[in-house]
C-alpha cells in the first residue's frame, strides 16, 4: 500500500481530493516559498532595508526560476528544514551574487514556511467553498423532493416517531451551511508570518511590525500584529474546521450505510461496490469512505493538537508532527468533501421501504402521538402508563395500536394519530427551510 491513498495510482480514486491534492506537493511548497521570497524582497526595497534594484532583481528571479526539490533533500534531511537548501538554490540559480545576498534578508525558516502554508490554505478553503456549494445544491434539491415522505426515525437504532425523508438529509446540510459561513472569516484572517529568528524582528530595523503589514497586504493575507511562530491557533482553526466538515460528512455516511443495509434498504445510491466473490452484494463504498475518511482527519486533528504547545520561541518536534499531518487531514477532509458531491446527486429513497418498515411497527411508532392526545383527557403520568399498557396489548395478540385505541378510548378521536403523513410535525417544514437557506448560502 502506498505511504498516502491520496496520491496512490491505486486508491486514488477511492479517495479521490479534486484540485486540492495538487496544492500539497513538494513542487507547489517551493513555489509558495518562492513567491513570499520574492514578495519579501519587494517590499524590503520599498522600505528601503535592501537596494530597491536588488529588491526587483530578487522578485522577478522568484516570479521566473524554477528549483528542483530532489536537489535539496539532502540538505533538508541534515538542517530539519528546506529554506536554509532553497535559499542556497535559489540565490545560486539567480547568477548574480550582487543581488543574490540580499534574499531572505532578515526573516527566518519559519516566517517563509508558514507563509507560504497560507498561501496554499488559502488557495484550498476556497476550493473547499465551492464544493460545499455545489454539495449543499445538490442536498438542498434532495430535501425538497422528499420534504414530506414519510420514514421511521429512529434513536438507539430502534423506532421512535416519523420523520420525512427530506428532514434527515436537512440534518445532514444544516452544519455545512454553518461550516461554510464560516469560511469568509478564516479565510480573511489568514495570518502572514515575519518575525525574524526569535520573533522579534530585530533584523528588520526600527519598525518590523510596518514591513509585517506591508507583507501581509502585498500577499493578501492578514497582519495579525504579532509573532505567531510558537502560537499554533492559527493552523489549529482551521484544521478544526476541517475535522468538523469530515465529522459532518462522516454522520452522513453512517446514516447511509445503515438505510442502504439488508432488511432495511430505505435508500439506494447511484453508484455501489462489488464483491470479489458474491455477486449480489452492492456495497456502500462512498459512504463507509466517508465514515473512515472522519475517523481519520478526527485522529490527525488529534496529532495537531498535540503538537499545538511548542516549546520556547520554536520547536523542532512540534513543527516536524505538523508536517506529518497537517497535508493528509487537509487532503482526507478534501476527499471526503469530494465523496459526498459525488453520492449527493445519485441518492434516491425507497418510498415502499419507507412505508413497509412504519407499517411493521402495528403502530407502535404512534405510541407518543397516542399519549399526548390521551393527556388531553387525563393528566399526563396517567397517560403515558396507559399507552405503555395499550403497547404491550397490541405485541401480546398481535393486534395494531390503532385498533387497540379505538377499543379502548371509544370517546376520544385516535385514528389519524395513525397516518405517518400526518405525523411529521415541523420535518416537512425544516426540509423546505434548509433547501431555502442552502440555495441562499
Amino acid at each position: 500500500m502506498a505511504a498516502s491513498p491520496h496520491d496512490s495510482q491505486l486508491y486514488a480514486k477511492l479517495f479521490p481530493t479534486g484540485g486540492i491534492g495538487r496544492l500539497f506537493t513538494d513542487g507547489a511548497e517551493v513555489r509558495a516559498m518562492l513567491l513570499v521570497e520574492g514578495t519579501l524582497a519587494k517590499v524590503q526595497g520599498a522600505a528601503g532595508i535592501i537596494p530597491e534594484v536588488s529588491a526587483a532583481f530578487i522578485h522577478r528571479s522568484a516570479m521566473e526560476l524554477a528549483l528542483d526539490p530532489g536537489e535539496m533533500a539532502e540538505a533538508t534531511g541534515t538542517n530539519g528544514v528546506p529554506v536554509p537548501a532553497l535559499v542556497a538554490a535559489f540565490r545560486k540559480e539567480m547568477k548574480a551574487p550582487e543581488h543574490a545576498q540580499f534574499a531572505h534578508w532578515g526573516a527566518t525558516s519559519q516566517d517563509i514556511m508558514d507563509t507560504g502554508l497560507m498561501l496554499r490554505l488559502r488557495q484550498a478553503l476556497s476550493l473547499f467553498d465551492e464544493g460545499l456549494g455545489a454539495l449543499l445544491s445538490d442536498l438542498a434539491t434532495l430535501a425538497e423532493a422528499y420534504a414530506d415522505l414519510p420514514m421511521p426515525g429512529r434513536t438507539y437504532g430502534q423506532h421512535a416517531t416519523p420523520v420525512s425523508f427530506g428532514s434527515v438529509v436537512a440534518h445532514w446540510g444544516f452544519p455545512l451551511i454553518d461550516l461554510r459561513s464560516e469560511l469568509l472569516g478564516i479565510r480573511k484572517e489568514l495570518p502572514v508570518s515575519l518575525s525574524g529568528a526569535a520573533g522579534t524582528g530585530s533584523e528588520f530595523g526600527a519598525h518590523p511590525e510596518e514591513l509585517r503589514a506591508e507583507l501581509a497586504k502585498a500577499l493578501g493575507l492578514a497582519d495579525p500584529q504579532r509573532s505567531w511562530h510558537a502560537d499554533r491557533g492559527p493552523v489549529l482553526r482551521i484544521t478544526g474546521w476541517m475535522a468538523r466538515l469530515a465529522a459532518a460528512l462522516g454522520k452522513m455516511g453512517e446514516d447511509l450505510i445503515l438505510s442502504t443495509q439488508t432488511g432495511i434498504g430505505e435508500v439506494r445510491l447511484g453508484t455501489s461496490g462489488g464483491s470479489s466473490t458474491m455477486p449480489q452484494k452492492q456495497n456502500p463504498v462512498g459512504p463507509s469512505a466517508l465514515l473512515a475518511l472522519a475517523r481519520h482527519v478526527a485522529a490527525l486533528h488529534g496529532a495537531m493538537l498535540s503538537a499545538g504547545h511548542p516549546r520556547q520561541e520554536r520547536d523542532g518536534a512540534s513543527w516536524f508532527t505538523e508536517w506529518l499531518s497537517l497535508p493528509q487531514l487537509v487532503l482526507s477532509a478534501a476527499s471526503a468533501l469530494e465523496t459526498a458531491r459525488e453520492l449527493a446527486p445519485g441518492l434516491t429513497p425507497v418510498p415502499a421501504a419507507m412505508a413497509d418498515a412504519l407499517a411493521s411497527s402495528a403502530g407502535l411508532i404512534h405510541a407518543e402521538a397516542l399519549s399526548f392526545r390521551l393527556a388531553e383527557h387525563m393528566r399526563r403520568p396517567e397517560a403515558q402508563a396507559a399507552v405503555k399498557d395499550a403497547c404491550k396489548r397490541a405485541i401480546a395478540e398481535d393486534r395494531h395500536l390503532r385498533d387497540i385505541a379505538a377499543e379502548t378510548w371509544p370517546g376520544i378521536e385516535t385514528a389519524e394519530l395513525f397516518d405517518p403523513a400526518q405525523a411529521l410535525g415541523a420535518a416537512p417544514h425544516e426540509a423546505r427551510r434548509f433547501a431555502a437557506k442552502a440555495r441562499e448560502a
